[in-house]
């Protein structure tokens, strides 16, 4: 079976037991649109893990990204050549804007690793994918974590901009692909914020599945299954 999660943001415990619930086993396959750092207690534990599952695959989100940028320069070790010049203004505030965003668990975890475990996590990052598509009988799904920013039909996938896959949030509202046979897979957006919508629940209607149910809020971490469409729930605890 092929799940797909999204914005974990550090529930390590409602992974675990989201896995424990699906039976998740070597034989399945594991997609999480992004956004598994920051805000929750155990970002960093959560991390590793999804790194040490090769039959996990991980697409970049926001977070991951500003981790990945910020802590390429800080992991840096300073020399009497370079640290009055490594650090710009620009990174120290990029690192505080980062912290405002649920950043502080993670930077904390992150200087508790040894050298070696840093750089193979940044490695791992980035390595990671912007976007997977996965076909299942007649049906095409694209799995991003913001959404399509600039949406054209005929626009190749590889043409969107990062801004475009990791932050511009979907219009829930509009059918993307006319091919009623495509869906566009999301997280970033809560689907308490979706219009009309504004519960902790898988959102699915005009070519949209929406899967971030905000469980580093106090709301659920979701389980979508391509195979058999089924949602599977589990609660912040």
């Amino acid at each position: 079976m092929r799940y797909i999660v999204s914005d974990i943001h550090g529930c390590y415990d409602e992974y675990k037991k989201l896995l424990a619930k699906i039976n998740f086993s070597e034989q399945d396959e594991l997609y999480i649109l992004g956004d598994v750092i920051d805000r929750g207690k155990n970002p960093i534990k959560l991390l590793q893990d999804i790194m040490n599952h090769p039959n996990i695959t991980l697409i970049l989100g926001n977070h991951e990204l500003m981790m990945y940028t910020i802590m390429k320069r800080m992991a840096v070790d300073i020399t009497a050549e370079n640290f009055d010049k490594h650090l710009t203004l620009d990174d120290l505030l990029d690192y505080n804007l980062w912290l405002q965003n649920g950043g502080q668990p993670t930077v904390e975890q992150f200087k508790k690793l040894d050298k070696l475990e840093r750089m193979d996590l940044l490695e791992y990052l980035a390595e990671s994918s912007l976007y997977e598509v996965i076909q299942h009988q007649n049906k095409r799904y694209i799995l991003v974590h913001a959404g399509l920013g600039n949406f054209a039909p005929e626009k190749d996938l590889s043409e969107y901009e990062l801004d475009e896959l990791l932050n511009e949030r979907v219009d829930y509202s509009k059918r993307y692909y006319s091919d009623k046979h495509t869906f566009v897979v999301t997280g970033h957006t809560p689907t308490i914020y979706i219009p009309e919508w504004e519960k902790p629940e898988v959102y699915q209607k005009n070519g949209h599945i929406a899967i971030d149910c905000g469980c580093a809020a106090g709301g659920r971490l979701a389980a979508y299954c391509i195979e058999t469409k089924q949602v599977t729930y589990v609660d912040k605890m």
